[in-house]
C-alpha cells in the first residue's frame, strides 16, 4: 500500500453501502452545479461523475484510497443526502432504501471511522 493511501478496514457493509449509494445518487436524481462540485474539490460536475463511478467499486471492494478521495466520498454522501436543493434529500429513502435515521446514525460512524483512519481533516 502506497503511503498516501488508507484502508479503513472495520468498515460495516452498511456503511460502505451508504457511501457507495451516496456516490451513485449524483447519477440520478440529485443535481449538482459546477460550484457545488467545486466546493466538494471535485472542480466541476462531470468531474464528480466521473470520479463517483471510479471510487463505487473500489469502496464496495474494501480498496484502500488517497485522503482526498475519502474526503470527497464523504463530503459527497453527506450533502446527496441532506440536501432537497442538490442531492437526493427527502427522496433518499426512496431511492437508496435506507431511512434517513439509519443514514444519519451510519454517516456518525463514518465520521469516527475515517477520520481516525485517514485523517481527512488534514490537507
Amino acid at each position: 500500500m502506497a503511503a498516501d493511501q488508507f484502508t479503513v478496514s472495520d468498515l460495516t457493509d452498511d456503511e460502505r453501502y451508504v457511501l457507495f449509494r451516496g456516490l451513485a445518487e449524483w447519477g440520478g436524481p440529485a443535481h449538482c452545479p459546477d460550484a457545488l462540485a467545486d466546493a466538494m474539490d471535485f472542480t466541476s460536475a462531470v468531474v464528480l461523475l466521473e470520479e463517483a463511478q471510479r471510487l463505487k467499486p473500489l469502496i464496495r471492494d474494501g480498496q484502500s484510497l488517497n485522503r482526498r478521495a475519502w474526503r470527497r466520498a464523504l463530503i459527497a454522501t453527506e450533502i446527496v443526502f441532506a440536501s432537497d436543493v442538490f442531492g437526493a434529500g427527502s427522496d433518499w429513502s426512496i431511492t437508496t432504501g435506507i431511512s434517513d435515521e439509519d443514514t444519519v446514525r451510519i454517516l456518525r460512524s463514518l465520521h469516527r471511522k475515517i477520520a481516525r483512519a485517514v485523517r481527512i481533516h488534514q490537507p
